[in-house]
């Protein structure tokens, strides 16, 4: 429920500060007073339009607040946890600031939020009753969530919804498997070819600059033998070998290293330089031995490398190890190819079970129903009777649509103000019918529903006595369920309810200025008896106010 506004500088508004009681609350005023302000900024709040025309001329902005009491709103609850904004046990604070320029900025509980998402939140805090509102009985939506909020459907519906979400995702993820299964067919020969030739190339990193040295020493193999042998008896000599000279001159300056102690270091440095020779000696009949002069190994060797040549050129690609990740990303297309067949297959069973279980839902949606359209169809009735269409009809029709989130049901409201040849009620009723349709749906609604506060903007235009008093009492009605708002020209609705709020006009310092005030019961006399007998309070108006007073107190 709305607890309290407050409004700062908004079109005719200066100040305002007030709160507002639970169950039934009657705004009234002179045309003119300012009552449509009122409900303009309480419609700001709502997320409604905003303009620079909303700023008055006390400053460059206008700001509106309300202050609601949302507690034990376990849905609302999770919306604000999605939004990742406070909760504080359900008090709510919504506040709407408006500029010059004509923009606006919007606040839950001090938190920036956008206009959408107010909006959204707003909507489930404050319905705004006015005549073009008969447009929603139009709405196929709107009828079915009314059928569903009557017949006690709201699980069955929200359990509809969360399985024809689930199937159509699941419907989706199937049909992009499938395209990718079709996608991996064409190319599957391909990347099978692909992946043989990598595969049996058992390739291995560094092995081409492997092959490239060894097919250079094959290439020249035979040179390569030759001038080894050569350096080898070259190192022999003829005659006597160079380390055998070495050996001899080592041994020479040793004898005369007594006399020569030079000729001591001399020798050492003769024995290193011998066993270095040896070492070189040794490696290069080594090297000699191992050089295989093979023109079959030279084949190999430039076979396999014109074959990695060509596996290179072919993929566009400069190392084996780019090769062998080209290999390993065929291998898992091929292998994805097997779990996408897996995933459509598991895909398809649980698209089947969930179709059967969507079906058997929608089915018990329909029977619920199917079960409430006819005590719903005679609740509107004797509602519009008691609203003075004493001949009229109220129907209500299922008829078979496409299954959907909201099962396989249409939802169509009939009427007749003579009670025979019933049709639409958007093609077949007047303003006044509709709003009475509209008026009994709400009340309706009201006693099943979790309804937010309502507000009526003048539904009682165009209708009087005993009509005007019926409706004062159903309204009245719906106050005892929930927060009712209800601005009126009608003495006899503004005679029910509990709280009666006086919207006034005054002129100061040469401009008009709105101001509203709660009136206790001798105010509240006077202003039955102005909406009684006009300008002039007459004591029979006052008398009359009293009455009707007297007789809503007796209720």
């Amino acid at each position: 429920m709305l607890k309290s506004l407050k409004v700062k500088n908004f079109i005719l508004i200066d100040s305002l500060e007030i709160s507002f009681p639970a169950g039934l609350v009657i705004i009234t005023g002179e045309t003119g007073a300012g009552k449509s302000i009122l409900l303009g900024a309480i419609s700001l709040l709502t997320g409604g339009k905003a303009d620079a025309s909303s700023v008055g001329p006390l400053s460059d902005t206008c700001v509106v607040e309300g202050e609601f009491d949302c507690s034990g709103d376990a849905a609302l609850e999770s919306v604000f946890a999605g939004l990742d904004l406070p909760w504080d046990g359900g008090n709510i604070i919504i506040r709407r600031v408006v500029s010059t320029t004509g923009r606006s900025r919007c606040f839950i509980c001090d938190e920036p939020v956008s206009k959408d998402d107010l909006s959204a939140i707003a909507s489930r805090l404050v319905d705004i009753h006015s005549q073009h509102q008969t447009l929603k009985l139009s709405d196929p939506t709107f009828r079915l969530s009314v059928l569903d909020a009557y017949a006690g459907a709201s699980q069955l519906k929200g359990e509809c919804e969360r399985l024809w979400k689930q199937l159509q995702a699941d419907r989706r993820s199937l049909a992009e498997t499938e395209e990718k299964l079709a996608r991996l067919a064409m190319e599957r020969d391909f990347n099978e070819l692909m992946f043989k030739q990598l595969d049996d190339a058992r390739l291995r990193e560094g092995e081409l600059e492997e092959l490239e040295q060894e097919q250079k020493i094959l290439a020249n193999a035979e040179e390569i033998k030759l001038s080894l042998i050569k350096a080898g008896q070259l190192l022999e000599g003829e005659e006597v070998s160079m380390t055998a000279s070495l050996k001899e001159v080592s041994k020479t300056l040793s004898r005369i290293a007594p006399f020569v102690p030079a000729a001591d270091s001399l020798s050492e440095r003769i024995d290193s330089i011998k066993a270095e020779l040896d070492d070189i000696h040794s490696e290069i009949s080594s090297l000699e031995e191992s050089t295989d002069v093979s023109q079959e190994r030279l084949e190999a060797v430039e076979a396999r490398m014109s074959l990695l040549y060509s596996l290179l050129s072919k993929h566009s690609v400069r190392t084996e190890a780019e090769l062998i990740a080209k290999r390993d990303a065929l291998s898992s297309a091929l292998f994805d190819s097997d779990e996408l067949q897996q995933r459509r297959d598991s895909l398809a069973r649980g698209i089947d079970a969930l179709q059967k279980e969507l079906d058997k839902v929608s089915s018990a949606l329909h029977s619920k129903r199917a079960d409430a359209a006819v005590p719903f169809a005679a609740a509107i009735t004797k509602s519009l009777q008691d609203l003075s269409l004493k001949g009229a009809r109220f129907d209500v029709k299922l008829e078979s649509i496409p299954q959907g989130a909201s099962g396989s049901d249409a939802v169509l409201f009939t009427f007749s103000a003579t009670g025979s040849n019933l049709q639409d009620v958007s093609k077949c009723s007047s303003g006044g019918e509709l709003s009475r349709i509209m008026l009994s749906v709400k009340d309706l609604m009201a006693r099943y529903t979790a309804m937010p506060t309502l507000i009526f903007d003048e539904i009682d235009t165009g209708i009087s006595g005993s009509v005007a008093d019926a409706l004062g009492s159903m309204i009245c009605r719906m106050g005892e369920d929930m927060q009712v708002f209800a601005i009126t020209h009608l003495p006899q609705v503004a005679a029910k309810g509990s709280a009666h709020l006086l919207v006034t006009k005054e002129i100061a310092q040469g401009r008009a200025v709105s101001y509203i005030k709660q009136l206790d019961r001798e105010d509240r006399i006077k202003e039955i008896a102005r909406m009684l007998s006009g300008s002039v309070i007459t004591p029979q108006a006052m008398a009359n106010a009293e009455s009707l007073l007297n007789s809503q107190a007796r209720k």
